[in-house]
């Protein structure tokens, strides 16, 4: 093969790079295509808050005229602020399965790296917590969300091959949906709600909840996530991208907010309707007729729902506070006919969460890492 590297730029390249992705998954059932436009906003700096801190590098990979494979270049100032290092990250990565077009992608983005400073490099990762992160490595048989990668099998073998070592991994349940709330998990919410003085909060206003809570959720967010590997604090920009793109969508049953006696926001918890279907048959495209199927999946019947967004703040994390998020959505993803919930990912040493599906029938049924190589 006669392999070139092109950097990738503007509207027409970034869609190119978006859709290399669904032409190679068009025939995967597990695959989940993200929407191309969102992609591109994703990787836009016209677009995307988290430009306010980072700065990013496309390639894509060609046998001659023909696209073999991409990745993305990416270093996020505030987190290398916070942890004191110079890491790069590597992203939006995906190829065919040859080792000749998987070698000059990522040797063209630690070039990229070592020339901005860099002598690490990790990923996959996006630009913040909010994109999908971490190479599937466990779980190819299982359906996709749209929160997460789904990758090849071989791309495991040509990354190590590379020289990446394991940094992470990300654990992901498939939590079923029991006929009733169990005894023992409604006792501890009853409890904890007690001797707390914790009320839980319910909405059936979009535009109410947006005013009232909208901006407490991603400062709650920030706050409960600050410690988590690779997190960077969401910014103002961020926080008002983020209420946009998430709550107008959302069924509010699927939605519950804790809060302490002062009326603090303590705890959230944020479910939708799994939109795995209705995104493979979108194809990647809104128009004309995805945006149909991704209102159906989000207004109509569905066997699946996907934990979005659930923080505790962490004065609150060992008090058993997120007994209560389950208590009041239980009910409501048996009243919806749900089968289960995905989790998804969670970091395999976070007992804290993982003690929670402890009352439930569940399977660990995914797993999924982030790697590391030092530069230079």
């Amino acid at each position: 093969m006669a392999i070139t590297i092109r950097e990738i730029s503007g509207k027409r390249g970034l869609k190119k790079f978006a859709r290399f992705n669904i032409d190679l998954y068009k025939n995967n059932p597990y695959a989940v295509p993200q929407l191309i436009f969102d992609e591109v906003g994703t990787l836009s700096k016209d677009r995307n808050p988290a430009f306010d801190y980072c700065e990013s590098v496309y390639y894509m990979a060609y046998d001659n005229t023909k696209p073999v494979g991409r990745i993305a270049g990416i270093i996020n100032h505030q987190v290398n602020e916070k942890t004191g290092k110079k890491t790069a990250r590597f992203g939006f990565v995906d190829f065919i399965d040859n080792k000749e077009v998987s070698k000059a992608l990522f040797d063209a983005v630690e070039k990229w790296a070592l020339s901005k400073g860099m002598n690490e490099l990790n990923g996959p990762l996006g630009f913040t917590d909010m994109d999908p992160e971490g190479l599937l490595i466990e779980g190819f048989d299982q359906m996709g969300t749209m929160a997460t990668i789904y990758n090849y099998p071989y791309y495991i073998k040509h990354i190590t091959e590379l020289g990446f070592e394991k940094d992470v991994d990300w654990v992901e349940f498939k939590i079923f949906v029991p006929e009733r709330i169990p005894e023992k998990h409604q006792r501890i919410a009853n409890i904890v709600k007690t001797k707390y003085k914790l009320e839980i909060v319910k909405y059936n206003s979009a535009t109410k909840i947006v005013k009232d809570y909208g901006q407490k959720i991603f400062e709650l967010i920030n706050n409960a996530y600050a410690n988590l590997y690779g997190y960077s604090i969401l910014n103002q920009r961020q926080i008002d991208y983020y209420i946009k793109m998430y709550l107008p969508m959302v069924r509010l049953e699927n939605v519950t907010l804790i809060i302490n006696e002062k009326k603090e926001l303590i705890g959230v918890g944020i479910a939708i309707p799994s939109m795995t279907k209705a995104m493979q048959k979108a194809k990647g495209k809104l128009f004309p007729f995805g945006f149909i199927h991704l209102l159906k999946a989000l207004r109509g019947k569905n066997d699946v729902v996907d934990l979005l967004l659930v923080a505790i703040r962490p004065d609150y994390q060992n008090t058993g506070a997120n007994a209560l998020l389950f208590s009041d959505l239980i009910p409501v993803f048996i009243k919806n006919g749900y089968k289960y919930a995905e989790s998804n990912p969670e970091l395999e040493e976070n007992g804290k969460v993982q003690s929670q599906w402890q009352y439930f029938e569940n399977i660990q049924h995914k797993r999924r890492r982030a790697y590391l190589k030092k530069l230079g």
